[in-house]
């Protein structure tokens, strides 16, 4: 079995040739669907997809990666391992499982080291429907002007006029009028967007395409960021009423799976969450999914890196020792290069694909 720091990279390009390496050794059908623009580098960016086992099958695992862009450097190392794990492999194939790896869903954002599409879109907040009003959010729209101001590091003032605000409204409060999706602001954090994205389009596409006669999906969403660190929290993503498929998610993932719905996850309630596509693009299936969500650093120091990677984006002139600063502090808050924490990450999602395989076959 391949060395678990052998299958994570240190940017997009490498991430992407380490997976279709493994995806071909491995004889999987793979695809791919080339993004408009070119990386960081000028590499082709790309959702790549790889089906390991039979198109058409009626149980299917999807694991996905890179929702939130530089989160790809935690779930593509998940891929590049699973596809070499021989074991994993003969266990999905025995029990009539497809498996079906989604890399890198917002390629442009595992490039460039950011967390939303090149429309500055939160791909997992993106998932609404436009024909009707967008969701409100008026905690946002109040904080906005803290969150985002003109200068780099915040001054004292602002500092104080922030921490004013989490003192009087509380942390999970203001964590939820952030990160909930806001759909008034396009510069802003957290922006849903006014149409589906390149990313959102193609996520139904591929979806209908190899899973859409599916009778049982289970989907495994990798992110990065939240909770305490080295632990993957197994959250519901399905929808809040889809009462069956919460039960199904604690029977084969553990009782400790929460739910954003009921205030047990680390995360906020959302809107336009990702996995409402798989209800819409593949209607003759039974979804059960979850993202496995892995802690970094506090919450407060993610908070401020993404404030910090988005002021650098509204500051394209910004002096280039504070533009490296902001991009290490971005890294630093999704993905953790050490040893130790790459275990955790590989044999707690392993050990969640061996159970959603089981769950699948009963």
């Amino acid at each position: 079995m391949i060395e678990v720091t052998e299958t994570f990279s240190e940017s997009y390009a490498r991430a992407r040739v380490r997976f279709l390496e493994a995806a071909a050794a491995a004889g999987c059908a793979i695809e791919s669907h080339p993004h408009p623009l070119h990386g960081r580098d000028g590499e082709v960016l790309a959702l790549d997809t790889a089906l390991d086992g039979p198109a058409g099958a009626e149980r299917m695992l999807v694991l996905s990666s890179g929702c939130h862009g530089i989160e790809g450097h935690c779930g593509s190392g998940v891929q590049a391992f699973a596809l070499h794990d021989q074991e994993w492999r003969d266990k999905a194939r025995a029990a009539g499982v497809s498996v079906l790896y989604l890399h890198a869903l917002n390629p442009y954002g595992f490039s460039f080291g950011r967390r939303v599409t090149h429309e500055n879109v939160d791909l997992n907040r993106n998932f609404v429907d436009f024909s009707k009003p967008p969701p409100a959010n008026d905690g946002y729209r109040q904080l906005q002007p803290l969150l985002l101001p003109e200068r780099w590091p915040p001054d004292a003032a602002n500092q104080q006029a922030l921490a004013d605000h989490l003192a009087q409204h509380g942390l999970p409060a203001t964590q939820e009028a952030v990160t909930r999706g806001q759909y008034e602001f396009p510069d802003g954090l957290f922006y849903g967007g006014n149409a589906p994205s390149w990313s959102h389009q193609l996520v139904r596409h591929v979806l209908h395409k190899h899973a859409g006669t599916a009778r049982q999906i289970a989907w495994i969403d990798v992110h990065s960021g939240l909770g305490d660190a080295g632990i993957g929290e197994r959250i519901f993503c399905g929808r809040p009423d889809d009462m069956p498929a919460i039960e199904r998610a604690r029977r084969w993932w553990g009782d400790k799976v929460t739910s954003m719905h009921d205030g047990s996850s680390s995360s906020a309630p959302l809107t336009g969450q990702m996995g409402d596509a798989a209800y819409d693009d593949c209607p003759k299936a039974e979804v059960t999914s979850i993202a496995i969500e892995f802690g970094t650093v506090p919450l407060m120091d993610v908070l401020n890196a993404l404030r910090a990677e988005q002021w650098l984006y509204l500051h394209p002139g910004a002096p280039r020792p504070l533009a490296t600063q902001i991009h290490q502090q971005m890294r630093d808050a999704f993905f953790t290069d050490s040893d130790a924490w790459k275990g955790q990450v590989i044999s707690q999602a392993r050990q969640a694909m061996f159970q959603a395989v089981d769950g699948l076959t009963g």
